[in-house]
Parts: structure tokens; sequence; C-alpha cells
């Protein structure tokens, strides 16, 4: 069995986020370039997805050399824009990087609302030694996670149909992961009264 290691907090966020950041500040940089490679002319955008693509490896290769580990949903993440980021570059074509972010959100919210049909939430198998919380507090947080992810979803395809490649740009970096850490802020606020105190059942225990 693989040992998982613990590492620096700051480390491993930079680790997380930099390969965004990095495909937002390079994409800042050559926005209005056109790269012409083997005959085929290519826009700042596209350069900057396919940049974006090896950084990501990078960082999650060095994540996983320090940890020993790496959650099925970095997996899945990177799978997703290693495929996307290849149609991309073969049809020269921004949309389907674009269209990455729908898949993703949306993928979660099946994921999700599968365990609900089955009156299970798949939320508590991955969060619950993190988060100790009793049965219905999981279901709860796991309807409307997964009303979240089908919103996030929705408002990507809005966002990359009607706004202009810049704006997307810019809430896709920002505005998504900033709506869905301030909605998981206020679902944990709200959903205080189905936390499990960790020492509970030890002081129940020492008593005995």
């Amino acid at each position: 069995m693989t040992q998982t290691k613990d590492i620096n907090p700051i480390l491993k966020q930079v680790l997380e986020l930099g390969p965004t950041l990095a495909f937002f500040f390079i994409y800042l940089r050559i926005k209005d370039d056109v790269f012409a490679i083997g005959g085929t002319e290519y826009s700042g955008f596209i350069i900057s997805a396919l940049i974006f693509v090896p950084i990501l490896l990078v960082a999650m290769g060095i994540l996983w050399m320090l940890t020993g580990k790496l959650s099925r949903l970095q997996i899945f993440t990177a799978f997703i824009v290693i495929f996307f980021g290849g149609l991309t570059a073969y049809f020269n074509d921004k949309r389907f990087f674009m269209m990455k972010t729908t898949l993703v959100y949306g993928t979660f919210c099946v994921l999700l609302g599968f365990g609900l049909l089955r009156g299970k939430s798949y939320l508590a198998y991955i969060l619950n030694d993190m988060l100790p919380m009793e049965q219905e507090g999981w279901m709860i947080l796991t309807r409307r996670l997964c009303g979240c992810f089908a919103a996030l979803a929705a408002a990507n395809e809005y966002v990359w149909r009607t706004m202009s490649e810049e704006a997307w740009v810019k809430i896709e970096t920002f505005g998504f992961p900033l709506a869905l850490m301030a909605f998981l802020m206020m679902q944990f606020s709200l959903l205080q009264r189905f936390l499990i105190e960790p020492d509970a059942d030890s002081a129940g225990k020492s008593e005995d």
C-alpha cells in the first residue's frame, strides 16, 4: 500500500492552483498574437491552452512525488484537460477547451445525482474522514452541491457561447472557483448542526 505523505499546505495550493493561474497570465501576454506552426496559424488562446496541459501534468507529477497519491478527481481532471486540449489543437478550435469546464462540472453533477437516486451520498465516502457529519447532513449537502455543479455547467455554457473570449478566461480562472468556494463555505455554516464533534465519542468512552 502506498503511504500518503503530508506536505506544506501552501505548496499544495500552489501546485493545485498554479497551472490555472499560469494559463491566465500566459493568455494575457499572448492573447492578441498569432503563431504559425507547421503551416497552421494558432491564436494566442489556443497556444495558452496547449502550454497549460504540460504545466498541469508537471504540477500533478510533483504533487504525486511529494504526497505519494493523486485523487480520482485530479486524475479525471487531467484526463479531460489532455483530451480536450488535444481536440483544441487538432481542430484548431478554442471551443473544445472551453467546453471541458461544462463536462467536468456536469460529470460531478451526474455522479452525485446517481448516488442520490440510490439513496447514498458519494461525498460522504470521500470526505467523511476529514469532515465527520451525520448522514442527513451529507444528503442535504450532496443535493445542494449537485444543484451547484449543474448551475456551474449551465453558466459555463452561457458564458462561452455569449461572452468574449477574454471574459470566459477571467470567469473560468476566478469566477467559477470563487463561486464554488463561497457556496461551500455557506453550506458548511448552515450544516453546523449536523457536524460530529471528534471528541464526543472518546469523551463518552473515557467516562465509561
